[in-house]
């Protein structure tokens, strides 16, 4: 079986000398960090911290894992040169995906993952087409035995700047069709995306605002100058979350309002800020680490997990390449579909400046 640490850069580690050593060399904070807080907590803005409240009146997710398993944490094995222990067999049985009910998949798409709850997805590139590697066309899936379809996204073509439509049908990729559901729009370098519902435009408000596009998410790409071609940097802001473990609206009346401009001037009331938890250079297999607990098997810089600081070992969403057009793609509370695919795909796109 492959290992379960997979390189960041160009090619596939022999092995990480060991699983804790990567998480204790990432952060100074102790494994069990769950114990001491609960995750819920740091995406609260506003209000009192939950009181281990769970919140579940519109979820439509049936069955869940535990929070430990939610959590990620390391399992103790070492992996050399791809085989496997068996103690490491048994600990990486992992049980198969929650059944997820996909009643309403605009609902469920732009509604946070349920506390406790994984959701594991595979993103599929299609590159078929007459204006291929410019224009692929991706699709997000359940990573479950129905496979059930959740969304799609495309890059816009006669766009200054990249520009993703996301759609509920995978068919219907247009800006005014009724299975638009947001979009991602990068800035001219490619360096900074924000994520966008498909509400209108300011300019289109109506009197009371409510009309007005929600922005779900933002990333931020650290330029690198010196063209190194190590692992990226990523800042992923989203907007906060309330004692009812829903979504504070982020309405911005201008340019100046958003959440990159709030995070930007240090205004982080309602927004929370994430980064990409750090590889671990592995001297051993001259490469970057990190343990995907073998949800991806190749390597690639494309290959990211994002984190809270205040808490590294909890996996706020994770994305890696499996195959050549193939990467899973698993998200946990307080990140929707939407926001995660989104994520997902600023990765895609050809920033020179980053690498």
């Amino acid at each position: 079986s492959i290992g379960c640490c997979v390189t960041v850069p160009m090619s596939l580690p022999a092995a990480s000398s060991s699983d804790e050593e990567d998480d204790s060399d990432a952060s100074t904070k102790p494994i069990r960090s769950e114990k001491k807080k609960n995750p819920v907590s740091l995406f609260q803005t506003g209000g009192d911290p939950p009181k281990e409240k769970k919140s579940k009146k519109k979820v439509p997710p049936k069955g869940a894992e535990s929070e430990e398993e939610t959590l990620e944490t390391p399992p103790k094995n070492s992996n050399k040169k791809g085989k496997a222990k068996k103690s490491k067999k048994l600990k990486e049985e992992r049980p198969p995906s929650p059944v997820i009910e996909v009643d309403n998949l605009e609902e469920f798409v732009l509604q946070p993952a349920p506390q406790g709850v994984t959701i594991k997805c595979r993103v599929t590139r299609d590159k078929k087409g007459m204006d291929r590697g410019l224009y692929p066309t991706y699709y997000l899936h359940l990573d479950n035995d129905k496979k059930v379809f959740l969304l799609a996204g495309r890059k816009r073509k006669k766009s200054k700047t990249s520009n993703y439509l996301i759609s509920i049908d995978p068919t219907d990729l247009s800006r005014v069709g009724e299975n638009f559901i947001g979009k991602l729009r990068s800035n001219l370098m490619g360096t900074r995306f924000t994520v966008f519902d498909n509400g209108a435009n300011p300019d289109r408000a109506n009197a009371d605002w409510s009309n007005v596009r929600q922005e779900l998410s933002a990333v931020v790409y650290e330029t690198n100058v010196l063209g190194f071609k190590g692992p990226r940097k990523m800042t992923v802001i989203i907007p906060g979350m309330n004692a009812d473990g829903e979504r504070v609206p982020i309405r911005p009346r201008n340019d100046n309002d958003g959440l990159l401009m709030r995070w930007q001037n240090r205004n982080m009331d309602n927004v929370i800020e994430l980064h990409n938890k750090a590889p671990v250079w592995n001297d051993e297999t001259q490469s970057y680490v990190l343990n995907f607990h073998g949800r991806v098997t190749h390597a690639s810089v494309k290959n990211f997990q994002i984190v809270h600081s205040s808490d590294p070992d909890y996996i706020v969403m994770q994305f890696g390449r499996v195959a050549d057009d193939a990467f899973t793609m698993d998200y946990n509370y307080p990140l929707c579909a939407v926001q995660a695919f989104a994520i997902a795909l600023s990765s895609f796109d050809g920033k020179l400046a980053c690498e």
